[in-house]
């Protein structure tokens, strides 16, 4: 049988119009929605993405480079269209970012029959096409020739159709700023290039220290040793806490106990990758950058400064560089067999692993737990059969097999399984007040979206994230001793509790309980400031002022 025979131009083409056909479904939906109005720009628009994808990959039309460049273009739309007509998402630089750093269980997840099926359908099947093709190559100076002829009159083209409709384009891409980004897979080939230059950039990293005149308040001195629990939640989001106005009893554990549950906060970003090294940085969301943080020692690292014992458990995918100077665990690699599979472990490998922590405990001290809490798509692994209180759940991660009632529940367990460890650590930390002032503090990285306007999971441009990927919950509890020692007033806190919060808080809040004094703290950012006497709790007898 004899092999089809194209020219390079015209495999450029007819490649750049598969890819656009078939692997771009949310970009073509979305042009049309935000050119409502003006059917032709939208025409217009189409023809010159045609044109200009076309021009793209002619440059990569040289002999033995083609075929190769060809096949990966195809291969990389196919996976990344998967995600994005199935979730909603867009494959950026920080989607790219927070995929590196997903273990093989959770990534496994995704690997779903409908995956591999589209990834055969729409790149396997096309890439071999292109393996059989018979290309047929000019001389260098006729290929450069032709390929100029093509490429020159194509942008020619585009321009004349961006300045006949310029006033149309501007207004929609100045509003509508994600369209471009849900191109694939262009987006996609962006995004990696940036997380190499990344990864290059980072190699040379100094650290700056942070917080070098940190020291313990003077009055602490002599005190019971002050233990502060910050647990880091996963894909929690606000909306289906029950306790934060939830019609359904998600929190059916911490109700029972004297917790504070702050209800208007905001997350740092919308991945784990972004978020949570955020939530412990100095910086604020609007001055916070992936290069700042990681160049910068963060909240641990102040605490350990001032004399505070920190130590990192961990129960997700790492503490993203936030406790590489200071002790942490990774809790899946012993694989405890009562509640880890394949992998992954349900979270209360943390509840045990901070009674080991605590009976060990002889000084002030920080311990972080960093939850895998409700991170999908596999939602019903993060759950044993005690928290399966809303039924039928979704129990695959191919979403689009379950109906939006099943999701919902599956979810809704997953918070009904934080709910039970939060409320375990609670005790946990009671148990010892006879000899430990205790305290926790609870705040979700980011949230998630369960269907909501066809979007699904997380990881949204926070520019165009919805609320329920950025609002997040907040619950505190506080012994008897440690809102003694500390000066705290709990009833304060419960009427402070639906003022403006965010990840910003974080790093000034714990400084503030743990009685740090650093020129990095700021009081205003501590949200239990307006809350707390600073008199009050000074049982030494020292005199010194108070801090500012």
């Amino acid at each position: 049988m004899k092999r089809p025979s194209l020219t390079s131009i015209q495999l450029s083409l007819l490649v750049t119009i598969f890819v656009l056909a078939t692997a771009n479904q949310a970009f073509w939906i979305k042009g049309w929605t935000y050119f409502d109005g003006h059917p032709f720009a939208f025409a217009a628009f189409g023809v010159a993405i045609v044109l200009l994808g076309a021009s793209l990959l002619t440059m990569f039309s040289m002999k033995y480079v083609i075929k190769p460049a060809f096949i990966l273009f195809v291969l990389v739309a196919a996976v990344s269209s998967y995600f994005v007509d199935s979730f909603g998402i867009v494959v950026d630089r920080d989607m790219i970012q927070n995929a590196v750093a997903t273990t093989p269980a959770e990534a496994g997840a995704l690997i779903t029959p409908d995956f591999l099926l589209h990834v055969i359908l729409f790149g396997a099947l096309p890439a071999l096409a292109i393996c059989l093709v018979r290309v047929r190559h000019r001389t260098i100076l006729a290929k450069a020739g032709w390929n100029t002829a093509f490429i020159a009159p194509a942008i020619l083209v585009v321009l004349a159709i961006v300045f006949a409709n310029f006033s149309t384009f501007a207004a929609t891409f100045r509003n509508h700023r994600d369209l471009m980004a849900s191109l694939n897979p262009a987006g996609a080939i962006v995004g990696f290039g940036k997380v190499v230059d990344r990864h290059f950039a980072d190699r040379n990293l100094v650290v700056a220290a942070l917080g070098e005149d940190a020291r313990r308040a003077p009055a602490n001195a002599g005190a019971r040793p002050r233990l502060l629990v910050v647990v880091a939640g996963e894909t929690a989001r606000a909306q289906n806490f029950s306790l934060l106005g939830y019609d359904r009893d998600t929190n059916p554990q911490l109700a029972q106990r004297d917790v504070v549950a702050f209800s208007n906060v905001e997350s740092c970003g919308t991945m784990t990758a972004v978020s949570l090294p955020c939530m412990f940085s100095v910086y604020g969301r609007s001055d916070y950058s992936d290069r700042k943080g990681k160049s910068t020692e963060n909240l641990l690292d102040v605490l350990d400064r001032a004399g505070v014992a920190t130590s990192w458990f961990d129960n997700n995918t790492g503490s993203k560089g936030i406790a590489d100077r200071l002790p942490h665990e990774y809790l899946p690699e012993a694989g405890d067999p009562r509640y880890c599979e394949g992998g992954e472990c349900r979270d209360d490998v943390l509840v045990d692993r901070l009674k080991i922590a605590i009976d060990d405990l002889k000084t002030d001290s920080v311990i972080v737990l960093h939850q895998i809490g409700s991170h999908g798509p596999a939602y019903y692994k993060r759950y044993d059969e005690s928290a399966r209180r809303f039924v039928p759940d979704c129990r695959t991660p191919q979403l689009a097999d379950c109906t939006a009632e099943e999701l919902t529940n599956a979810y809704d367990n997953t918070i009904v399984q934080t709910d039970r460890n939060l409320a375990q650590i609670i005790d946990v930390l009671a148990s010892h007040e006879d000899r430990i002032d205790t305290a926790m503090i609870y705040v979700s990285d980011h949230g998630e979206s369960l269907g909501e306007s066809g979007l699904y999971l997380h990881a949204a441009p926070y520019f165009m994230a919805p609320v329920e990927q950025t609002h997040v919950p907040m619950i505190a509890w506080f012994s008897d001793g440690f809102s003694h020692d500390a000066a705290l007033d709990r009833a304060c806190l419960v009427e402070e509790s639906g003022d403006a919060l965010s990840h910003d808080n974080l790093f000034h809040t714990v400084l503030g309980l743990m009685d740090v004094e650093t020129a990095v703290y700021e009081p205003a950012l501590d949200l239990t400031t307006p809350c707390r006497d600073p008199d009050a709790g000074n049982t030494s007898g020292d005199t010194e002022e108070p801090r500012a």
